[in-house]
C-alpha cells in the first residue's frame, strides 16, 4: 500500500508531462499478439508495489489470465516513480488500462467514472465492502476507484518493555493523558530508551486523526476556510502535545536528517510505543518484537477519529478496452484475490468475517479505527490544498523542533489564505 507523498510534486509533474505530450505520438494501450486461433488482448496494470506485494499481484494477474483465455495482463511496477510514470502516461494519452490510485483530486479527470459499472454489475457485490472506503474514491459525487486494500492507524507497543517496567498494557478507550503518563514511565535516557517516537517530518495527512479527535480540523467542511480551523486552539493543542513530549525528553525525534526511522528504533527495542498503519507489523514480528496494538487515545470527553490510507483500482479514461479493464478490477477485488493480498487489510466484510480478522487482538484495533474514520481529509475538500499544506507542513516541523504551535500555525494561516481566494 502506498503511503501519502507530496501532492505538490504530483501536480507539477502532471502539468509538465501534459505539456510535453502535445504533438507526441499516441500508442494504443491495447497492443495485441496473434496466437493460435485468435488475438491475445494485453491489459496493462500499473502498481506502486515492489517485492513480496508485487509478486502477489503478478500471481493474481496469472489467475486472471487463466480465467480469461486470450488475455495477457502486463503488470507494470513503477515503484517510487509511480506518479511520474503515471502522469507521463496520461500526458501522452498512453496510460495503463488499470492502475492503483489514491490521489483522486490530482488524477480524476484522467479516470473513468465507475458508478455505472459498480451499480449495474451484481458480481461486484458492492454491499460487501465497508461503506466508508468509497468516500475516499469520489470527486464531486462521482466514483473513480474501487477499494482494494486499506489501513487505519493504531499505536504499536512493545510488551517486553511494558513488562520490564511493570506497566499494564494500554487498552482501547485510553486517553492522551494516560498515554503521556506511560510514555514518561517507559523512558530511560541511561538506556537510550524512550516511551514514544515522534516523526521529525510528520505527514499532515496522518495528523488529521489527532486533530479530528480533539474536535477540530485543518479546514472547514465546505473547504473554504482555514482561519479558526488550521490554527484553532484544539488543532494547536494536538500538534503541541507531540512537540512537548520531544521537549521533555519522553519521546525521541525520528526520521529526520541523520536520524533512524521510527520503525527501525521500534524494531531495536528502544521505543515502547509507535503510531503507524499496518505497513511495519510483519517486520516487527520478524524482528522478534512481542508487539501489541491498541486504538489511538482519546481527548477527554471527545470521540476518537481515524484516518484511512486506501489503495483503490481505477480505469484510465483513455483505455481502449474498458470492459476488459472492469473485469480485471472486479477479479482483483474478489474474495479469492483479497485473501491472497497480505500487505494491507481486507476490504470485504465477508472476508474479514471468514478470516476472523476483526477478532484477532492484533488486527481488531484497525477495524475499530475504520469505524471511526468518517471525516473527510483536507485534500479532498479543496483543490488548492497542496499549496496550503506546504505552509502547514513547515509549521508542524517547526513545532517538533521546539517552536510554539499556536504561533506558527497562526503564521501558516496568514501565509496560506491567499491560495484559497
Amino acid at each position: 500500500m502506498k503511503k501519502k507523498i507530496s501532492l505538490i510534486v504530483l501536480a507539477t509533474t502532471l502539468m509538465a508531462t501534459m505539456v510535453t505530450a502535445c504533438g507526441g505520438s499516441s500508442e494504443s494501450s491495447s497492443s495485441t499478439d496473434i496466437s493460435g486461433s485468435g488475438e491475445t488482448r494485453t491489459l496493462r496494470f500499473a502498481t506502486w508495489d515492489t517485492g513480496d506485494a508485487l509478486k502477489i499481484e503478478q500471481d493474481i494477474a496469472k489467475k486472471f489470465e487463466a480465467a480469461h483465455p486470450g488475455t495477457k495482463v502486463q503488470v507494470e511496477a513503477y515503484a517510487d516513480g509511480f506518479d511520474q510514470k503515471l502522469a507521463a502516461g496520461f500526458g501522452a494519452t498512453n496510460p495503463p488500462d488499470v492502475m492503483y490510485m489514491w490521489d483522486f483530486p490530482t488524477y480524476h479527470q484522467s479516470l473513468e467514472p465507475l458508478d455505472s459499472y459498480a451499480s449495474k454489475d451484481k458480481e461486484l457485490n458492492i454491499e460487501d465492502f465497508y461503506p466508508g472506503l468509497f468516500n475516499y474514491g469520489k470527486i464531486d459525487g462521482k466514483l473513480y476507484g474501487i477499494p482494494a486494500g486499506f489501513t487505519t492507524r493504531v499505536v504499536y507497543y512493545n510488551k517486553k518493555l511494558f513488562d520490564e517496567a511493570k506497566v499494564p498494557y494500554p487498552k482501547d478507550g485510553w486517553t492522551w493523558k494516560e498515554f503521556q503518563d506511560i510514555v514518561a514511565k517507559l523512558s530511560d535516557k541511561s538506556k537510550k530508551q524512550y516511551g514514544f517516537g515522534v516523526r521529525a517530518e510528520n505527514d499532515t495527512y496522518d495528523l488529521q486523526s489527532f486533530v479530528w479527535s480533539n474536535g477540530s480540523s485543518f479546514i472547514s467542511d465546505d473547504g473554504k476556510t482555514i482561519d479558526g480551523f488550521m490554527n484553532s486552539k484544539e488543532t494547536a493543542e494536538s500538534i503541541q502535545m507531540l512537540g512537548d513530549m520531544v521537549k521533555n525528553g519522553s519521546a525521541v525525534l525520528t526520521g529526520g536528517k541523520g536520524q533512524q526511522s521510527g520503525d527501525d528504533i521500534f524494531k531495536a527495542g528502544k521505543i515502547a510505543m509507535w503510531e503507524s498503519g499496518i505497513w511495519p507489523l510483519e517486520s516487527f514480528k520478524t524482528a522478534g518484537i512481542n508487539v501489541g496494538t491498541v486504538e489511538i487515545p482519546a481527548f477527554p470527553g471527545k470521540p476518537v477519529k481515524g484516518v484511512l490510507a486506501e489503495s483503490a483500482l481505477s480505469i484510465a479514461k483513455d483505455s481502449k478496452q474498458k470492459d476488459l479493464a472492469w473485469e480485471f478490477v472486479k477479479f482483483y477485488v474478489s474474495n479469492d484475490s483479497i485473501k491472497m493480498r497480505v500487505a494491507d487489510l481486507p476490504v470485504r466484510v465477508s472476508v474479514v468475517n471468514e478470516l476472523k480478522k476483526d477478532q484477532d487482538p492484533l488486527y481488531k484495533p484497525y477495524y475499530t479505527m475504520l469505524e471511526r474514520s468518517s471525516n473527510t481529509p483536507a485534500f479532498l475538500l479543496n483543490p488548492k490544498w497542496n499549496e496550503v499544506n506546504r505552509q502547514l507542513s513547515a509549521a508542524v516541523e517547526a513545532v517538533m523542533h521546539g517552536e510554539n504551535a499556536q504561533e506558527v500555525l497562526n503564521q501558516a494561516v496568514k501565509d496560506s489564505e491567499r491560495y484559497l481566494k
